[in-house]
């Protein structure tokens, strides 16, 4: 029996990809997967930030490659998977589409250049690395992918519409490949986090008005939570399970269910 749970929570022997793993949720990420025995590959825009990372990772024992990867350019999206390909030998476990960008500011002062870009790192990027894994995905016979989406792309938010907008596509595109790639044997969930402590949030943070604004009386914790309160949801998702109902599942201390709208002038 003790060997029977020990298989269930554990990643040994599996493969892992997530993209922008060097900061913030995506770095929890592949701490928590190479935790649990996963041979994880990771990718930044930044040489510096993934050598020091590789570095961290070896020096705790965990088996963490890495790639330099704007995910931005179609051209090395391609070359990342393709690097995954060889690392892995052609089978890839998980893919958890982590990378993302926003613009806390009002539609009318969101310029040409904001959209474009929120588009490409939100929503096309983790559409195409989709694409192009689902033939390693599929051969590994036993896969997940895991989108790290937000609670802005499930309910109405003052700001931040393009942001908002790319998150409740990647909500949709996580019901349709599930229902797509179930037969590959490929499940297919999303997290959902609300504010968490990460780079992106950090100057909206230090908004205090913002802050009572939106952590008003109806959010349960009635603070904004760490990095390491999403990934063991992500985790969870990729282990050898059974949750396959296209899932996005909110990690946001209860704010959505207290109901959001409460929280507005």
């Amino acid at each position: 029996m003790e060997g029977a749970v020990n298989h269930r929570w554990s990643l040994k022997g599996m493969t892992a990809l997530v993209t922008g793993g060097t900061k913030g949720i995506g770095k929890a990420v592949v701490e928590e997967l190479a935790g649990f025995g996963a041979a994880v590959h990771t990718c930044s825009r930044n040489e510096e930030e993934l050598k020091a990372s590789l570095k961290l990772w070896d020096d705790k024992g965990f088996n963490v490659t890495g790639s330099i990867c704007d995910v931005t350019s179609r051209a090395q999206r391609e070359k990342l998977i393709a690097d995954v390909f060889t690392i892995f030998k052609g089978k890839l476990n998980i893919l958890v589409n982590n990378v993302g960008i926003g613009y806390p500011k009002a539609t009318i002062d969101i310029t040409e250049e904001d959209l474009s870009f929120t588009w490409s790192t939100n929503f096309e990027s983790a559409f195409h690395l989709c694409q192009l894994s689902h033939p390693l995905l599929k051969t590994s016979g036993c896969a997940s992918v895991v989108f790290v989406s937000s609670v802005s792309g499930v309910i109405g938010c003052p700001s931040g519409t393009p942001y908002a907008a790319t998150k409740g596509a990647m909500n949709q595109l996580t019901k349709n490949l599930a229902c797509e790639w179930a037969k590959d044997n490929i499940r297919t969930n999303c997290v959902a986090p609300w504010f968490i402590k990460t780079a992106l949030t950090e100057q909206a943070i230090k908004d205090e008005a913002l802050m009572v604004r939106i952590m008003g009386s109806e959010h349960r914790f009635r603070r904004v939570a760490s990095r390491r309160r999403c990934h063991p949801t992500i985790a969870f998702l990729c282990l050898r399970g059974f949750i396959h109902h296209r899932s996005v599942i909110a990690v946001d201390g209860g704010l959505t269910i207290n109901g959001f709208y409460n929280m507005l002038d």
